[in-house]
Protein backbone atom coordinates (compact mmCIF):
# COMPACT_ATOMS: atom_id res chain seq x y z
CA UNK A 1 0.00 0.00 0.00
CA UNK A 2 1.15 3.51 -1.16
CA UNK A 3 1.43 5.84 1.71
CA UNK A 4 -0.78 9.37 2.48
CA UNK A 5 0.89 12.27 2.54
CA UNK A 6 -0.91 15.85 3.20
CA UNK A 7 0.58 18.80 1.48
CA UNK A 8 0.18 22.09 3.44
CA UNK A 9 -2.00 23.13 0.71
CA UNK A 10 -4.16 19.24 1.60
CA UNK A 11 -3.83 20.07 4.98
CA UNK A 12 -5.02 24.29 4.68
CA UNK A 13 -8.35 22.35 2.36
CA UNK A 14 -9.47 20.72 5.58
CA UNK A 15 -9.75 23.87 7.77
CA UNK A 16 -13.09 26.14 7.78
CA UNK A 17 -12.57 29.06 5.93
CA UNK A 18 -13.29 31.04 8.96
CA UNK A 19 -9.96 29.79 10.37
CA UNK A 20 -7.76 30.78 7.94
CA UNK A 21 -9.20 34.43 7.19
CA UNK A 22 -8.74 37.40 9.49
CA UNK A 23 -11.99 38.43 11.16
CA UNK A 24 -12.48 41.67 9.01
CA UNK A 25 -13.07 39.07 6.16
CA UNK A 26 -15.15 36.64 7.67
CA UNK A 27 -18.34 36.48 5.95
CA UNK A 28 -21.35 37.64 8.30
CA UNK A 29 -24.83 35.75 8.36
CA UNK A 30 -27.15 37.23 6.02
CA UNK A 31 -28.19 41.11 6.52
CA UNK A 32 -25.77 41.70 9.42
CA UNK A 33 -22.15 43.45 8.54
CA UNK A 34 -18.94 42.34 9.77
CA UNK A 35 -17.98 45.24 12.34
CA UNK A 36 -14.29 45.01 11.48
CA UNK A 37 -14.37 47.15 8.67
CA UNK A 38 -12.72 50.27 9.74
CA UNK A 39 -14.41 53.65 9.93
CA UNK A 40 -18.22 54.47 9.87
CA UNK A 41 -19.29 53.21 7.10
CA UNK A 42 -20.41 50.05 5.59
CA UNK A 43 -18.36 49.06 2.81
CA UNK A 44 -17.46 45.61 0.97
CA UNK A 45 -14.92 43.50 3.46
CA UNK A 46 -12.62 42.67 0.33
CA UNK A 47 -12.35 45.69 -1.51
CA UNK A 48 -12.85 48.68 0.93
CA UNK A 49 -15.10 50.17 -1.85
CA UNK A 50 -17.72 52.59 -0.03
CA UNK A 51 -21.70 52.33 -1.39
CA UNK A 52 -20.35 48.98 -3.47
CA UNK A 53 -18.32 51.57 -5.91
CA UNK A 54 -21.80 53.97 -6.40
CA UNK A 55 -20.96 57.73 -6.57
CA UNK A 56 -22.51 58.98 -3.28
CA UNK A 57 -22.84 62.70 -5.26
CA UNK A 58 -24.78 61.19 -7.60
CA UNK A 59 -27.71 60.32 -5.54
CA UNK A 60 -28.44 64.20 -5.54
CA UNK A 61 -28.75 64.31 -9.13
CA UNK A 62 -32.36 63.21 -9.59
CA UNK A 63 -31.12 59.86 -11.40
CA UNK A 64 -30.48 56.30 -10.22
CA UNK A 65 -26.77 56.34 -8.38
CA UNK A 66 -24.11 56.31 -11.09
CA UNK A 67 -21.59 53.65 -10.83
CA UNK A 68 -17.76 55.52 -9.75
CA UNK A 69 -14.49 54.48 -11.79
CA UNK A 70 -10.87 54.03 -10.57
CA UNK A 71 -9.58 57.01 -12.27
CA UNK A 72 -12.20 59.19 -9.94
CA UNK A 73 -11.40 57.78 -6.89
CA UNK A 74 -10.76 59.06 -3.44
CA UNK A 75 -10.26 57.74 0.59
CA UNK A 76 -12.14 59.06 2.83
CA UNK A 77 -13.17 57.56 6.57
CA UNK A 78 -10.60 54.59 5.91
CA UNK A 79 -12.66 53.58 2.72
CA UNK A 80 -12.16 53.89 -0.68
CA UNK A 81 -15.28 56.37 -2.44
CA UNK A 82 -15.38 56.22 -6.36
CA UNK A 83 -17.18 58.51 -8.55
CA UNK A 84 -18.29 59.20 -12.36
CA UNK A 85 -16.61 61.96 -12.73
CA UNK A 86 -13.86 64.69 -11.52
CA UNK A 87 -16.54 67.44 -10.73
CA UNK A 88 -18.37 64.86 -8.33
CA UNK A 89 -15.12 63.59 -6.49
CA UNK A 90 -14.28 67.50 -5.92
CA UNK A 91 -17.73 68.57 -4.73
CA UNK A 92 -17.48 65.24 -2.25
CA UNK A 93 -13.98 66.24 -1.44
CA UNK A 94 -15.20 69.97 -0.10
CA UNK A 95 -17.80 68.37 2.07
CA UNK A 96 -18.11 64.79 2.34
CA UNK A 97 -20.94 64.43 5.43
CA UNK A 98 -22.98 65.93 3.08
CA UNK A 99 -22.88 63.76 0.24
CA UNK A 100 -22.29 60.12 2.87
CA UNK A 101 -24.88 58.13 3.82
CA UNK A 102 -26.54 58.81 6.80
CA UNK A 103 -26.38 55.95 9.56
CA UNK A 104 -22.78 54.71 8.01
CA UNK A 105 -24.86 53.27 5.04
CA UNK A 106 -26.48 50.71 6.98
CA UNK A 107 -30.34 49.98 6.85
CA UNK A 108 -32.55 52.46 9.40
CA UNK A 109 -35.26 49.81 10.67
CA UNK A 110 -32.02 47.41 11.64
CA UNK A 111 -30.30 50.53 13.04
CA UNK A 112 -33.51 51.26 15.25
CA UNK A 113 -34.03 47.15 16.31
CA UNK A 114 -30.47 47.84 17.70
CA UNK A 115 -28.94 45.64 14.60
CA UNK A 116 -26.07 46.85 11.68
CA UNK A 117 -27.87 45.49 8.53
CA UNK A 118 -26.48 45.45 5.31
CA UNK A 119 -28.13 47.91 2.98
CA UNK A 120 -28.21 48.00 -0.92
CA UNK A 121 -27.07 50.75 -2.58
CA UNK A 122 -29.76 51.08 -5.10
CA UNK A 123 -32.54 51.36 -2.48
CA UNK A 124 -32.24 55.12 -1.29
CA UNK A 125 -33.78 57.95 -0.15
CA UNK A 126 -33.29 61.57 0.67
CA UNK A 127 -35.21 62.16 3.59
CA UNK A 128 -34.76 65.91 5.24
CA UNK A 129 -31.85 66.10 2.66
CA UNK A 130 -29.71 62.95 3.85
CA UNK A 131 -28.74 59.91 2.14
CA UNK A 132 -30.34 56.82 3.89
CA UNK A 133 -30.14 53.47 2.25
CA UNK A 134 -32.10 50.53 3.08
CA UNK A 135 -31.82 46.46 2.88
CA UNK A 136 -35.00 46.70 -0.13
CA UNK A 137 -37.69 48.48 -1.19
CA UNK A 138 -40.04 46.84 1.26
CA UNK A 139 -38.04 48.75 4.10
CA UNK A 140 -37.59 51.82 2.36
CA UNK A 141 -41.40 51.98 1.60
CA UNK A 142 -42.51 51.42 5.45
CA UNK A 143 -39.80 53.61 6.86
CA UNK A 144 -40.81 57.13 8.03
CA UNK A 145 -39.27 59.88 9.84
CA UNK A 146 -40.16 58.46 13.06
CA UNK A 147 -38.16 55.22 12.83
CA UNK A 148 -35.58 57.40 11.23
CA UNK A 149 -34.94 59.32 13.96
CA UNK A 150 -34.84 55.93 16.19
CA UNK A 151 -32.41 54.67 14.28
CA UNK A 152 -30.25 58.00 14.32
CA UNK A 153 -30.48 57.75 18.26
CA UNK A 154 -29.36 54.06 18.40
CA UNK A 155 -26.43 55.02 15.99
CA UNK A 156 -23.72 56.48 18.00
CA UNK A 157 -24.22 53.19 20.50
CA UNK A 158 -24.14 50.77 17.56
CA UNK A 159 -21.88 52.25 15.02
CA UNK A 160 -19.00 50.03 14.01
CA UNK A 161 -16.39 52.49 15.63
CA UNK A 162 -17.71 52.47 19.02
CA UNK A 163 -18.35 48.55 18.61
CA UNK A 164 -14.88 48.32 18.76
CA UNK A 165 -13.75 50.30 20.67
CA UNK A 166 -12.64 53.44 18.60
Amino acid sequence: MGKIRLTRRGVLSLLPAGAILPAVYALPARGETPLGVPGLYAADPLTALALRGFDPVSYRLGSAPLPGTEAHEFTWSGLVWRFASASNRGAFARTPEAYAPRLGGFDPEGMAAGRLVEADPLVAALRDDRLYLFRDAERRARTGMTLIDAAEARWPELRPEAAIGG
